[in-house]
């Protein structure tokens, strides 16, 4: 929506069905399973739950709520994640050691925040709401964005567990991998980033010209099957196949390591930990919890090569099939489904490589303030991923979102689309 179209119930409502799929997530967890850091790129579930409200605090409630006071001062500190204008804040590495606030003790603070928000816009004129929408449109999307980051932060703490635990869902069924098609791309002078109409974050804009020579797209994703054949001609020994660095990060000592993030070999058998359980890699669903190193070592060892941003959004664009985003029943990436001559699996299965380094669009500006904060001071050694995937919150993602991790980062539900022909832009 744009700013002009939001009104105080239509914000309302959005705003409980944000917050109220965030506890959803959160349910199916114990307060333990809540305040675990099981390493420095995951975050306890309590802080997450805690962050986004404390986001709405901060850049809704402090500058707008009549005799402003933060709930607890300390939370100020401690639920900061990255924003140097808003003050310091707890050491991102150590937010496991907080036992306290607890998970309920969390839930309270969220609460409270919320009564709060909603006595705030039921007080609004019309004139301020349309001042305010950006704000709170934008808090609504940074919340959506810890939604996913909770499920991959969990399925990293359960996967540690020796009890196997299962968060929620059910495996899909076995798969084998159907053809890998090719979708041709005409290519030319192509525009891409966001238009301005609706809801973007500001590294999506300003829209702007490409060309791109002709060149085409693989319909699906890369699979387990196809990954395990890379493994089986030796991918991860060979070092012509690697740039350097990712080549220098492979554990050289136990080979047996070498293998998408959540596999591990039992027996001579490949089993890969989900969120519902832990199970016999699935040959048919596309391999994910893979870093851009190893998807580019895929791609070379294919013969072809990873697209770039540019070529991955004009194609999905013009020949894609975009499924919608999260998949709550399995959690999980699925099979592709028969071949339509477009693209296939876009958006709702794994976050995709691209080769483009994340950078702003020509023209970009950041927004003002700390919010401002928010995209642009990452744009260094990180990779646009693009899509969205089986974790990903509804209605969260579009064609022209970027996202961004560093290189090495497996982590995240991140998968491989191969592309072929044209000159990289």
């Amino acid at each position: 929506m744009t700013a002009g179209q939001w009104t105080a119930d239509s914000i309302l409502q959005r705003y409980d069905e944000v917050r109220s799929h965030t506890e959803r997530l959160a349910a199916p967890l114990s307060p333990e399973d809540q305040t675990v850091q099981s390493m420095p790129d995951v975050s306890p579930t309590k802080w997450h739950r805690a962050h986004v409200t404390w986001f709405f605090e901060t850049f809704l409630l402090a500058d707008n709520e009549a005799g402003f006071a933060p709930y607890q001062d300390t939370y100020w500190f401690l639920f900061n994640s990255y924003y140097e204008a808003v003050g310091p804040r707890y050491a991102r590495a150590e937010r496991g050691v907080i036992s306290r606030p607890g998970a309920h003790d969390v839930g309270v603070y969220r609460s409270n925040v919320d009564d709060r928000v909603r006595t705030l816009v039921d007080a609004l004129d019309q004139g301020s709401i349309d001042k305010l929408a950006a704000t709170i449109e934008l808090g609504f999307h940074h919340e959506q964005q810890h939604q996913e980051l909770l499920l991959m932060d969990i399925k990293h703490v359960l996967s540690l567990n020796p009890l196997q635990p299962v968060y929620a869902g059910a495996p899909a069924a076995t798969a084998s991998s159907d053809q890998l098609g090719w979708v041709e791309i005409e290519g030319g002078l192509v525009e891409i980033g966001h238009s301005g109409s609706g809801f973007s974050f500001d590294n999506e804009l300003p829209e702007h010209r490409v060309h791109l020579e002709p060149y085409r797209l693989a319909d699906r994703l890369v699979t387990n099957e196809e990954w395990l054949a890379f493994m089986a001609d030796g991918g991860y020994q060979r070092p012509e196949l690697w740039l350097s660095d990712g080549w220098a990060g492979l554990d050289k000592v136990d080979q047996r390591n070498n293998a998408p993030f959540y596999w591990q070999q039992v027996d001579g058998v490949w089993f890969e930990h989900t969120l519902n359980g832990t199970w016999p890699v699935n040959p048919g669903l596309p391999v994910s919890h893979v870093s851009h190193y190893e998807a580019d070592a895929y791609a070379t060892w294919a013969g072809k090569r990873l697209p770039t941003e540019a070529e991955w959004e004009h194609g999905v664009s013009v020949a894609g099939d975009v499924e919608a985003v999260g998949r709550p029943d399995t959690w999980h990436p699925q099979a592709a489904g028969p071949a339509t001559g477009r693209l296939r699996q876009v958006g709702g299965d794994c976050w995709e490589w691209t080769s483009s380094a994340y950078l702003p669009y020509p023209g970009f500006h950041p927004a003002a303030g700390a919010i401002g904060e928010y995209n642009g001071k990452f744009m260094s050694n990180q990779m646009v991923l693009r899509g969205g995937c089986a974790l990903t919150s509804p209605d969260h993602a579009r064609v022209t979102y970027r996202n961004f991790f560093p290189p090495g980062a497996r982590w995240a539900l991140s998968g491989v689309r191969l592309a072929d022909g044209g000159v990289p832009a």
